[in-house]
């Protein structure tokens, strides 16, 4: 079983499906879990832009470490800067430091046109880790 879970959260609403499945395996296996929230830039002709505050992108991660311990889960976070285009190999990385056996993620669904020009962060995770990966249902319950 699982004994090291990276759980990755964004700002979206996806976010809660994805920590209430990590919490419910952990517990499971008493498991571990780092959460990693990547407080992501985009880069304009002129300049790099964030895309989230800093005391927002603290609030994801605070709220997912919440749920977490309330259910009883040996948890501990962590932000991470970079680039849209970056965010995969930044989940990827943090889940080889942490050597996690489980990613979990959340779908983010797109139209297929949009995909090809920007593929999801959960196909992306695939291509750069060997790391088992999980995407939590969208829906259900918050965490």
């Amino acid at each position: 079983m699982f004994q090291r879970i990276l759980v990755a959260v964004d700002p979206s609403p996806a976010r809660h499906s994805a920590v209430r499945l990590t919490g419910e395996l952990a517990k499971l296996a008493n498991a571990e879990v780092r959460v990693i929230h990547v407080i992501a830039s985009a880069v304009s002709i002129a300049a790099v832009v964030p895309l989230e505050e800093d005391t927002e992108a603290q609030a994801v991660l605070d709220e997912a470490l919440t749920a977490l311990r309330a259910q009883g889960v040996k948890a501990e976070g962590t932000l991470v800067r970079g680039l849209t285009t970056q965010v995969a190999a930044a989940i990827s990385e943090t889940a080889e430091e942490f050597a996690a056996d489980l990613i979990v993620l959340s779908p983010h669904h797109r139209g297929a046109v949009e995909a090809l020009f920007d593929p999801r962060v959960s196909d992306a995770v695939a291509h750069h880790t060997n790391t088992a990966i999980l995407l939590a249902p969208e829906g259900g319950q918050e965490a």
